[in-house]
Protein backbone atom coordinates (compact mmCIF):
# COMPACT_ATOMS: atom_id res chain seq x y z
CA UNK A 1 0.00 0.00 0.00
CA UNK A 2 1.13 3.24 -1.09
CA UNK A 3 1.26 6.15 1.15
CA UNK A 4 -0.57 9.23 -0.31
CA UNK A 5 1.80 12.02 -0.12
CA UNK A 6 0.42 16.01 0.70
CA UNK A 7 1.64 18.65 -1.97
CA UNK A 8 3.71 21.54 -0.95
CA UNK A 9 4.46 24.92 -1.86
CA UNK A 10 7.78 26.57 -0.25
CA UNK A 11 7.64 29.38 1.99
CA UNK A 12 10.69 31.64 2.25
CA UNK A 13 10.99 34.41 4.51
CA UNK A 14 14.11 36.79 4.24
CA UNK A 15 15.53 39.55 6.01
CA UNK A 16 14.13 41.76 8.52
CA UNK A 17 10.90 39.88 7.62
CA UNK A 18 11.85 37.10 9.57
CA UNK A 19 11.65 38.46 13.04
CA UNK A 20 7.25 37.97 12.41
CA UNK A 21 8.00 34.80 12.14
CA UNK A 22 10.43 33.86 14.74
CA UNK A 23 13.69 34.86 12.91
CA UNK A 24 16.30 37.65 14.02
CA UNK A 25 15.69 40.07 12.11
CA UNK A 26 18.38 38.63 9.22
CA UNK A 27 19.05 35.41 6.99
CA UNK A 28 16.13 33.39 5.96
CA UNK A 29 13.40 31.47 7.28
CA UNK A 30 11.47 28.57 5.01
CA UNK A 31 8.65 26.84 5.74
CA UNK A 32 6.59 24.06 3.86
CA UNK A 33 3.48 24.53 3.33
CA UNK A 34 0.75 22.11 2.32
CA UNK A 35 -1.56 23.15 -0.05
CA UNK A 36 -4.63 21.56 -1.56
CA UNK A 37 -6.45 22.01 -5.22
CA UNK A 38 -7.26 25.28 -6.50
CA UNK A 39 -5.36 27.15 -3.57
CA UNK A 40 -4.05 30.61 -4.15
CA UNK A 41 -1.30 32.88 -2.94
CA UNK A 42 -3.88 34.45 -1.30
CA UNK A 43 -5.28 31.37 0.49
CA UNK A 44 -1.66 30.36 1.13
CA UNK A 45 -0.55 33.75 2.55
CA UNK A 46 -3.71 33.78 5.15
CA UNK A 47 -2.85 30.77 6.21
CA UNK A 48 0.93 31.59 7.20
CA UNK A 49 -0.32 35.04 8.51
CA UNK A 50 -3.05 33.09 11.13
CA UNK A 51 0.10 31.37 13.01
CA UNK A 52 2.01 34.90 12.72
CA UNK A 53 0.11 37.96 13.98
CA UNK A 54 2.81 40.37 13.23
CA UNK A 55 3.38 39.11 9.67
CA UNK A 56 -0.24 39.12 9.27
CA UNK A 57 -0.29 43.26 10.66
CA UNK A 58 3.10 43.88 8.22
CA UNK A 59 1.87 42.14 4.97
CA UNK A 60 -1.28 43.29 4.51
CA UNK A 61 -3.04 46.65 4.39
CA UNK A 62 -5.60 48.54 6.77
CA UNK A 63 -8.64 46.84 4.71
CA UNK A 64 -6.94 43.42 4.88
CA UNK A 65 -7.91 42.89 1.26
CA UNK A 66 -4.92 43.89 -0.66
CA UNK A 67 -0.65 43.74 0.09
CA UNK A 68 0.93 46.69 2.35
CA UNK A 69 3.57 48.51 0.42
CA UNK A 70 6.90 47.27 2.81
CA UNK A 71 6.71 43.57 1.95
CA UNK A 72 7.54 42.18 -1.49
CA UNK A 73 5.66 38.81 -2.86
CA UNK A 74 7.62 36.98 -5.41
CA UNK A 75 6.13 33.58 -6.51
CA UNK A 76 8.69 31.40 -8.08
CA UNK A 77 10.98 34.49 -8.45
CA UNK A 78 9.03 36.68 -10.13
CA UNK A 79 7.32 39.92 -8.06
CA UNK A 80 3.86 39.27 -7.71
CA UNK A 81 2.13 40.91 -10.48
CA UNK A 82 4.03 39.40 -13.49
CA UNK A 83 3.15 35.93 -13.98
CA UNK A 84 1.09 35.75 -10.89
CA UNK A 85 -1.64 37.58 -8.59
CA UNK A 86 -2.87 37.50 -5.38
CA UNK A 87 -5.56 35.31 -7.10
CA UNK A 88 -3.23 32.99 -9.31
CA UNK A 89 -3.91 29.18 -8.38
CA UNK A 90 -0.03 27.27 -6.62
CA UNK A 91 1.16 24.49 -7.92
CA UNK A 92 3.23 21.50 -5.56
CA UNK A 93 6.49 22.77 -5.81
CA UNK A 94 5.92 26.76 -6.40
CA UNK A 95 7.99 28.98 -4.11
CA UNK A 96 6.22 32.22 -2.10
CA UNK A 97 9.23 34.73 -0.94
CA UNK A 98 8.72 37.70 1.02
CA UNK A 99 11.08 40.42 0.69
CA UNK A 100 11.35 43.75 2.33
CA UNK A 101 11.35 46.91 0.54
CA UNK A 102 14.63 48.93 1.92
CA UNK A 103 13.85 52.67 1.82
CA UNK A 104 16.31 55.48 2.40
CA UNK A 105 17.74 58.33 0.93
Amino acid sequence: MSAVQTQHATIEVTGWITKFVGGVGSGRKLFEEPIGGRETVRDILRRVCARYSELDAALWDDSKKDLGDNIEVLVNDAVLGLTHTLDSELNPGDCITLVGQYMGG
